[in-house]
């Protein structure tokens, strides 16, 4: 069940999930993601994703696996979605990066990737507008290469 408003409870798990986002592990990870994360194909992203040699791999998995968590307490409830995506869009990035191929990752390595960041698009209306800014600034960016 979806809640309704945010409470105190959110307040915490927020500032809880920004903390952790400082932890300098993912702090490096993040970095990487936001800077060099930008696949220009099917079979670049699947690279990444699947072969542990690649040197984002490990970034991938950190970044994507932290959100996809704190989007899933989102999508069961425990935190208020709009209020979380105030601060926690960033994560919809990698997600925006990733989406022209994303069906075909899921089909071909029967895996969810992102299934928790789409959910949040599909329910915040914070979040939809997060991943709009997201999806219009990447086009730009790969009509200009």
């Amino acid at each position: 069940m979806l809640k309704d408003y945010p409470d105190h409870r959110d307040a915490e798990l927020v500032l809880r999930l920004y903390e952790l986002r400082r932890e300098t592990v993912m702090r490096e990870s993040r970095a990487l993601m936001y800077t060099q994360f930008l696949p220009k194909s099917y079979d670049e992203l699947k690279a990444i994703v699947t072969t542990l040699a690649n040197p984002l791999n490990a970034a991938f998995r950190q970044t994507s696996s932290y959100w996809e968590m704190a989007y899933g307490m989102a999508k069961h409830g425990i935190i208020h979605a709009d209020f979380m995506m105030e601060s926690g869009g960033e994560g919809l990035l990698p997600y925006a990066k990733s989406l022209p191929w994303v069906p075909k990752l899921r089909e071909e390595t029967s895996r969810p990737y992102f299934q928790n960041a789409e959910w949040v698009v599909a329910h915040s209306e914070v979040a939809k507008a997060i991943f709009a800014r997201f999806t219009a600034t990447l086009a730009k960016q790969r009509a200009a290469k």
